[in-house]
């Protein structure tokens, strides 16, 4: 039963951490304080995600491998979810005239 905790507990902070990462990117492109969104986004996301693997891990090495595993799998939802979303801007901008 941990087992399944700890993978979605991975995948979760895996959507968090590289959903954030993207809305982070996304945020600074138009920001005067780049550094500072980008220093402060990391240590967020980081914190975040250190903390859940120390409690989903339990001690334990295959429950922490686990919701790495989960964490790689958050990662390539956000990867595709983010790669659909700019490829419907560019076609949107592309077909608007200026």
């Amino acid at each position: 039963m941990m087992i399944v905790v700890a993978l979605i507990g991975g995948f979760i902070l895996g959507i968090l951490f590289f959903g954030g990462l993207w809305l982070t990117v996304k945020r600074t492109l138009g920001s005067p304080y780049v550094a500072l969104w980008l220093l402060g986004s990391s240590l967020i996301r980081t914190g975040i995600v250190l903390t859940g693997f120390y409690f989903m891990a339990q001690g334990s090495l295959l429950q922490l491998l686990v919701s790495v595993a989960g964490f790689i799998a958050g990662r390539l939802l956000i990867l595709r979810l983010t790669r659909q979303i700019e490829q419907k801007q560019v076609i949107v901008t592309e077909s608007s005239p200026l």
